[in-house]
């Protein structure tokens, strides 16, 4: 049976489509395309209560962690830098909750973008909020950079080449989190993956693989899932 993918997803308030104006749980498609086209089922998980995290978790066999808005500098210490976004503290402390509930719980877990930054943040790590080169030339476009995977990590045993990757951040990882291993960096060393030894699957990638026609790293969550499951 194909696992249950929990994707998270964010509110827009409001959102709009034919008439209707009105607070909507949003996710852009491409992530439940890449996950189901790597094989498996997308569920979308709308922002909730932190303390349901744990039941929500109990009842998939794995975790995406989507894209979005910066997150908060209070939650790894720091004050805001003038290019840090407005906070989405309830995101933050959904999303949160829900790494922290799959780690506990041992389930496959993947970060895209800000998924890895939390990720980071969640494992007491910090980042820096304003870096340049790594976003698209024209608002609401995705650039590419190529990245390169370090040796003897598990990304490294799905993409052992160089690779282009379409991205669109301005934040990064600085300290690395506990027990996070760096596993793939940009040309101007930017980390763009990390994973989580010790655990049955955990990534995280800067970049955005449902912009991309590469399923490698997918799949291969997707495989831990169903095994999980």
């Amino acid at each position: 049976m194909a696992p249950l993918i929990g994707i998270s997803t964010y509110w827009e308030d409001p959102a709009a489509w034919g008439p209707w104006r009105m607070p909507a749980a949003l996710l852009p498609a491409g992530y439940s395309g890449l996950v189901q086209r790597a094989g498996g089922l997308a569920v979308l998980l709308p922002p909730g209560d932190p303390a349901t995290a744990a039941a929500v978790v109990a009842r998939l066999d794995g975790v995406v962690i989507a894209g979005g808005p910066d997150v908060e500098p209070e939650r790894y210490g720091a004050g805001p830098h003038p290019r840090t976004g407005p906070p989405a503290r309830e995101r933050d402390a959904w999303e949160l909750a829900l790494i922290g509930a799959a780690l506990d719980a041992d389930t496959p877990l993947l970060g895209i973008c800000r998924g890895l930054q939390l990720l980071n943040v969640a494992r007491g790590g910090t980042l820096v909020q304003h870096i340049e080169g790594h976003v698209g030339e024209v608002a609401g476009q995705f650039g590419a950079h190529p990245v390169a995977p370090l040796p003897g990590t598990r990304y490294a045993g799905l993409v052992p080449e160089e690779c282009t990757v379409p991205s669109q951040h301005h934040q990064s990882v600085d300290r690395l989190g506990e027990g996070l291993t760096v596993s793939a960096v940009a040309p101007d060393g930017t980390v763009e993956a990390v994973e989580l030894a010790g655990r049955r699957w955990v990534l995280g990638v800067q970049w955005h693989p449902e912009m991309a026609d590469d399923t490698r790293v997918v799949a291969d969550f997707v495989r831990a899932a169903a095994y999980a499951g």
